[in-house]
């Protein structure tokens, strides 16, 4: 299939501002899939609210837009119905780790077979550039008018402690990397988290003075070290700087593979105790 093959035509040109990362990003998504020659009938895409969201409208895949949030929610259901579904969900900052932090927290800690891509611009787009709890400590958004005075998550961290067995971080600048992590999220048996870093010119970039969209792009590249290369370099050296590359990638069980697991013990259970019971009934006849 050609890449374009994977999109709704008829919903194209999409309404992303110029220079948003999200569409380097959605195309990743893409190519990841192409390059996995998984069956679009056997892969189902769910989004919450925001820039981000807007994604599902423009992949011809079964896709689902849902609440403010709720994204992963509506995916575990998936999941847990059709367990032979390849279940993708695309978020934002926001939605993911605001409104939807709890949901997040919890897939991982459960590590359902779910791959997450958070598209991370660091600020509510869609409604007006609010500050999000992924807006670094000092930008300004249309409600930090001073600067934010709050930390950060490191959303990588928060998923390798809540339990995620696949956890990678990549850009939209750094495209080849990118759909290569969400590849390997892709063929990860559990909760598997991609945060791809998605400049916003209009909002953060023009608030912090960073510039229009190239000038953002260099900005991300500025700020990153792959993984690999931070392994041989002086700590000093990557003070402020954030890490790309794979950050995490170990096994463990599938929640949705033990959940049937689990039913079909308690249906051997019930089907013993009904055969007891009706060898009791038929032995006092």
């Amino acid at each position: 299939m050609a890449t374009l093959d994977y999109f709704r035509k008829e919903k194209l040109p999409h309404i992303w501002c110029p220079g948003c990362g999200h569409g380097a990003i959605t195309g990743a998504l893409v190519r990841a899939i192409e390059k996995l020659g998984l069956d679009k009938n056997k892969v189902v895409i769910v989004s919450g609210i925001g820039c981000s969201s807007r994604a599902v409208g423009y992949l011809d895949f079964d896709t689902l837009h849902t609440a403010h949030g709720r994204a992963i929610a509506y995916a575990t259901g998936i999941k847990l119905a059709k367990p032979d579904l390849k279940v993708i969900v695309m978020t934002g900052d926001g939605d993911c780790t605001a409104i939807g932090g709890n949901h997040f927290i919890h897939a991982a800690r459960r590590n359902i077979g779910i791959t997450t891509i958070v598209m991370n611009n660091e600020i509510y787009g869609m409604t007006s550039g609010q500050y999000s709890p992924m807006t670094p400590t000092g930008m300004f958004g249309t409600t930090a008018p001073y600067g934010n005075v709050e930390r950060p998550f490191d959303l990588c961290k928060l998923a390798i402690a809540s339990g995620a067995t696949y956890v990678g971080r990549g850009s939209a600048y750094h495209v080849p990397l990118t759909v290569d992590l969400i590849e390997k999220a892709l063929m990860n048996d559990g909760f598997s988290v991609v945060e791809a870093l998605s400049g916003c010119p209009t909002y953060f970039g023009r608030k912090n003075k960073i510039g229009d969209a190239v000038q953002m792009l260099d900005w991300i590249k500025d700020q990153t070290v792959n993984v690999k290369a931070a392994a041989v370099m002086a700590p000093e050296k990557l003070v402020g700087k954030v890490m790309i590359g794979e950050l995490h990638n170990a096994a463990a069980p599938e929640y949705a593979a033990s959940y049937k697991e689990l039913v079909g013990k308690v249906q051997r259970r019930y089907d013993s105790y009904v055969g007891e019971v009706r060898e009791c009934a038929s032995n006092s006849d």
